[in-house]
C-alpha cells in the first residue's frame, strides 16, 4: 500500500508540474558535481528517481550519456517535453528502481539518486534497490543518494525541543509538532527514540506521503554488503560530515556518496521483513 500510494501522488498533475519548473541543485549535489567534475566526461549517468528534470540540466551536458528514469509515467513526460531539443546521448524511460533488468551488469559509472527518491518504498525493497544499483553499476563507480534523517525527525516530534525565545518560532513549531503527532499516531516519542528506521508521515505534499526515515549509522550499515568507501554530506551546505558527527546530524536528510563494490566480492544478507527496525547500531569506521 505504501507504494501504490506513493506512486499515485507522484503521478498527480499537480506534483508533476510543481517538480517540472525546479531548477536548482541542493548544495550536496553541486558538491558531487563539483567532486566529479574531471571525471564526468567519461561517465555513463543513470538518475533515477529524475522527476520533472531538476537535475538533468545540470548533468547531463558534462557526462558522455545520460539515461533519467523515474516510476511516474507523467513525470517522464514532463522530462521529455522539457528537454525535447536535448542531444541524442539524453534519454528518459519509465522505469522502477526495484527492477532495473533493462539495464545490463555493469552499464553505469555514475549513478544518483536524489532529493530522498529511494524513502518512497518499503524497507525490504529499499535493499532490493541497493542490490540493483549494484549490479548495474561498474565496479569502482560511484552512487550518491539523499535519505530523510530520523535522528532530526525526533527532534521535530519531541515537544520539548519546540521552544525559543522567538514567541512566533515557538508557535510555528509547535503546531508542526503537533501535526507530526497526529499524522503518526500511534508512534510515540519512545517508539520513534527506540527505533533505527521507520515509515512515518511529514509535511511533504499535505501529510500525502509514507516516508522512510532512518539513522544514518543504520543507512551506513545497510550499505556495506554493496558499497565500499561511504561518505556522508550535508544537504544544506554541501560539506561533509565528520565520521564522530553523522548519528548526531540535525539535516532532515542526508547524501551518502558509496563507492560501488564488485559484485563477487559482495554478501547479501536477507532484509529483516518488518517494517520498521530496532536501534542496534554498530560503530561506523571510514
Amino acid at each position: 500500500m505504501i507504494n501504490n500510494n506513493n506512486q499515485k501522488t507522484y503521478s498527480s498533475l499537480g506534483v508533476v508540474q510543481h517538480y517540472a519548473e525546479l531548477s536548482t541543485l541542493q548544495p550536496a549535489e553541486a558538491t558531487i558535481l563539483k567532486l566529479l567534475q574531471a571525471q564526468l566526461g567519461n561517465m555513463k549517468m543513470l538518475d533515477i528517481g529524475v522527476g520533472g528534470g531538476r537535475t538533468t540540466q545540470h548533468f547531463s551536458e558534462v557526462v558522455s550519456e545520460y539515461m533519467g528514469i523515474d516510476y511516474s509515467v507523467n513525470m517522464i513526460a514532463a522530462c521529455q517535453k522539457r528537454f525535447s531539443d536535448a542531444s541524442d546521448t539524453t534519454l528518459f524511460q519509465v522505469c522502477d528502481a526495484r527492477d532495473m533488468s533493462r539495464f545490463e551488469d555493469n552499464s553505469f559509472d555514475f549513478i544518483l539518486f536524489s532529493f530522498n527518491g529511494i524513502d518512497y518504498i518499503s524497507h525490504a525493497e529499499r535493499s532490493q534497490v541497493f542490490k540493483e544499483i549494484q549490479r548495474i553499476g561498474k565496479p569502482g563507480g560511484y552512487f550518491y543518494f539523499s535519505s530523510h534523517n530520523l535522528t532530526a525527525f525526533e527532534k521535530e516530534f519531541d515537544f520539548k525541543q519546540q521552544f525559543s525565545f522567538n514567541l512566533i518560532k515557538t508557535y510555528i513549531n509547535l503546531v508542526m509538532s503537533v501535526l507530526l503527532h497526529i499524522f503518526n499516531f500511534p508512534i510515540t516519542l519512545k517508539h520513534l527514540k527506540n527505533s533505527a528506521y521507520l515509515t512515518l508521515k511529514d509535511e511533504s505534499h499535505n501529510f500525502r506521503l509514507k516516508t522512510y526515515y532512518v539513522r544514518p549509522q543504520e543507512q551506513l550499515n545497510q550499505l556495506k554488503s554493496c558499497f565500499s568507501d561511504v561518505k556522508v554530506y550535508s544537504w544544506k551546505s554541501g560539506l561533509e560530515v565528520p565520521p564522530n558527527e553523522v548519528d548526531c546530524h540535525s539535516d532532515l536528510w542526508l547524501y551518502y556518496l558509496c563507492v560501488i563494490k564488485d559484485k563477487r566480492d559482495s554478501p547479501h544478507p536477507s532484509p529483516s521483513p518488518n517494517g520498521e527496525g530496532k536501534r542496534t547500531l554498530a560503530p561506523f569506521s571510514s
